[in-house]
């Protein structure tokens, strides 16, 4: 470990003399890419400090035990310092675990009622109230791309971008299927009934990740029929993209303009592609494919919402809270702490 945090520490001082000097300070795009990885090993360089001063102190603890007049305080601060030690050593090789290079990124969702019908589209639409709350807690930003509404309300299909600070990274472990138990509105006998949701989250994806050819598209444009304003509705702005090798198709009308809603359409295209890419990669790698915390398919079910027991409970990791209410109202934190918590802990073990 500490050839790698000296090679880390080391990597760190280059950047800071590269960022002093006066042609990378005239080039906005090579400071802006050297002052993004000198941030992102900011962290582990003070931890990496501390850690020395720690070993440091032990020492000087350890060469106070010859004296009498201090062996007996010195045993108590190597007592302490032991345990610091140890806390710092944990704390940097969580840091020194390799990152995925999508963790800083920008995220596309899509939630789609599943099973159970008009009951199933308004969980999606609770899925994405329960979101929207936990991005506007954390200062993040939500834009709607695409919306069906259920004839009941809810949405039958809603695909929105979170713009923020690292929102992969908090929001990654959230695919899958989404069950909810509770009694339907419609329901006459106040009977529990079981639906589910499905979400996907996708990395903002940008064109230097993945390149899609002119000849491989088909692009249609509508006149949108969802609620946005006159404008919207009389004129074809709404656009349709099919994707021909795969035949995925991503549509965006949120937008007045054909050219905004296609430009937003092939960003959703893209995060697709790019999504089925990286699960073809990991089903290739047996070790990364059973570290994973879920497998991010859309049929497989990660957590159950029960409201007439005011629970939630993450089957991926045995996790249960009984605040279904808090959670319904974006206080997530819980949840997403002990994810990624979990998800260090397997990495860490190698499993």
């Amino acid at each position: 470990m500490i050839d790698r945090l000296e090679a880390t520490l080391k990597r760190y001082n280059y950047l800071t003399e590269e960022l002093a000097k006066p042609e990378i300070l005239s080039d906005v795009k090579a400071m802006t890419t050297l002052s993004k990885e000198q941030a992102s090993l900011k962290e582990i360089i003070e931890k990496y400090k501390e850690y020395k001063q720690i070993l440091e102190d032990i020492q000087a603890a350890k060469e106070m035990l010859n004296d009498k007049d201090m062996s007996s305080f010195a045993k108590e601060e190597l007592s302490t310092l032991e345990v610091k030690k140890e806390e710092k050593e944990k704390e940097l090789e969580i840091l020194l675990l390799p990152k995925d290079p999508n963790d800083d990124k920008n995220i596309i969702v899509e939630i789609r009622g599943a099973a159970g019908g008009d009951e199933a589209n308004l969980f999606a639409g609770d899925l994405f109230d329960m979101y929207s709350h936990y991005a506007e807690n954390m200062g993040w930003k939500i834009e709607v791309i695409n919306s069906v509404e259920g004839t009941s309300g809810g949405y039958a299909q809603i695909e929105f971008m979170i713009k923020g600070d690292s929102v992969y990274s908090k929001l990654k472990y959230e695919s899958g299927a989404h069950r909810v138990q509770r009694v339907p509105t419609t329901e006459s006998q106040g009977r529990v009934h079981t639906s589910t949701a499905t979400v996907v989250v996708m990395p903002e994806v940008e064109d230097v990740d993945i390149e899609i050819k002119e000849s491989d598209l088909r692009i249609d444009v509508y006149r949108s029929s969802g609620a946005g304003g006159q404008g919207v509705n009389t004129t074809d702005s709404a656009v349709r993209i099919t994707y021909l090798p795969t035949n995925t198709v991503v549509t965006c009308q949120n937008e007045r303009s054909q050219l905004k809603n296609k430009e937003t359409a092939m960003k959703i295209l893209k995060s697709k592609i790019y999504e089925d890419i990286q699960k073809q990669h990991n089903a290739e790698i047996t070790d990364e494919r059973r570290s994973k915390i879920g497998t991010g398919d859309r049929s497989e079910k990660i957590r159950t919402y029960n409201y007439p027991q005011n629970r939630v409970t993450d089957h991926r990791i045995n996790l249960t809270i009984m605040q279904l209410d808090r959670v319904m109202q974006g206080k997530l934190d819980e949840i997403i702490e002990a994810l990624i918590n979990e998800d260090q802990r397997r990495k860490l073990a190698g499993e």
